[in-house]
């Protein structure tokens, strides 16, 4: 292989890692290649084979939320772009107990580059409210996808694809104890079914981000709230279910804490 055939190969697959793992093309990067000799030398049968290299990280090193903000709002991997205000990377908590998961900006939304600040984030605020929760201590919220689809269409495949990464690895940075979708696009994306809300709701999933699993619970959207009050009551059912499986969580810790400081030879 020669050297230009080296380095257009390289470029090739730095262009697909940058699209699938930023969104976005970064800066390019310096090689050196040399050509290949005319003839490969043939390896005696007895060489060690060579070690397999260890896979690239899921995400970069040193990844943090202000970052996937920064890229979130630069990034133009599908035509969202085109048509937004402001992108809405998230909101909360910096270690939150609850993220709470949504489809996608509205109007509201992407006028103030902030997620559920319109009447179905106002709904939902005080939903959390309810089950003493809050953005502004003990929750995160962000979108499947960071900008707002034309006319509150339902994002499509591609728009999903290329946005569901940075959700990803802000769920990586968070950590957090419980997640909360809101609504069918949201729990169908990070579920992979075509279940419909009334099917998924009323008990805990399992979300596999990483290497931890994390309970998800999914529960209509504030909008649908909006629209129908028969979900009233269903949603409320759902947030009760969460509340019991916060304090179950806090009582086991409290027995953790307990059994530590009694432990036999502490004394």
């Amino acid at each position: 292989m020669t050297a230009d055939e080296k380095l257009s190969l390289a470029r090739f697959l730095d262009l697909a890692t940058d699209a699938i793992r930023y969104g976005y093309r970064s800066e390019e990067r310096e090689y050196q290649f040399s050509d290949d000799p005319a003839q490969a030398a043939v390896l005696p049968a007895t060489t060690a084979p060579t070690a397999a290299q260890p896979a690239a990280p899921p995400f970069p090193d040193g990844d943090s939320l202000e970052q996937i903000a920064a890229e979130v709002r630069a990034c133009t991997a599908c035509s969202l772009c085109e048509t937004r205000t402001n992108a809405a990377p998230g909101e909360g908590a910096q270690q939150p107990l609850v993220m709470v998961i949504g489809e996608g900006p509205g109007a509201d939304e992407d006028a103030a580059g902030r997620p559920f600040v319109g009447k179905a984030g106002q709904l939902l605020d005080k939903m959390l409210a309810s089950i003493e929760l809050s953005r502004n201590s003990n929750s995160f919220i962000a979108n499947v996808v960071k900008c707002r689809p034309p006319n509150n269409r339902d994002p499509l495949p591609e728009e999903t694809a290329a946005c569901i990464p940075f959700l990803e690895r802000q769920i990586q940075i968070l950590k957090p104890q419980f997640i909360l979708c809101a609504g069918r696009i949201a729990a169908q994306t990070l579920l992979k079914t075509g279940e419909p809300v009334g099917k998924l709701r009323g008990t805990f999933k399992t979300l596999r981000i990483g290497d931890r699993d994390i309970p998800l619970l999914v529960t209509y959207h504030p909008s649908a709230l909006l629209r129908n009050e028969e979900f009233k009551r269903p949603a409320w059912e759902d947030l009760k279910t969460l509340r019991a499986a916060i304090a179950d969580q806090a009582a086991i810790a409290d027995q953790a804490a307990i059994a530590d400081i009694s432990a036999p030879g502490e004394n």
